[in-house]
């Protein structure tokens, strides 16, 4: 099963943001948001200042910050990101705004198992 935690519209949260399950951010974040195995998603109208480390992130609203993925970052056409983007891939939609440095890294493989005789 699948979870997803939602920071609401009227959501204001100062300090630091850490799950163990997927994040939609709809409301403002000021801090860091840290979901390193899963995904982060600010909607539009979100607003972040914060520092985001997760496997992928999704943005239609506005960030100021260090946004940190190990595989791929997408800026829908309602982005704005001012700051430094790490990641794998990095999409672009048109009309999506960014003022900053970009940097691609390769993706971390997965771990593979190992099966015992």
């Amino acid at each position: 099963m699948e979870r997803t935690a939602e920071i609401g519209a009227s959501v204001i949260i100062k300090g630091d943001v850490s799950a163990h399950e997927d994040i939609v951010i709809s409301g403002r974040v000021e801090g860091t948001v840290s979901v390193e195995n899963f995904s982060v998603t600010v909607r539009p109208g979100a607003n972040l200042a914060a520092d985001v480390d997760a496997r992928a992130i999704i943005v239609g609203g506005h960030v100021s910050g260090t946004l940190s993925a190990a595989e791929c970052i997408e800026l829908q056409r309602t982005a704005q990101v001012d700051g430094e983007i790490v990641a794998a891939v990095l999409r672009l939609d048109d009309g999506a705004i960014f003022n900053g440095k970009a940097q691609t890294t390769k993706a971390k493989a997965a771990s593979k198992l190992q099966l015992a005789s």
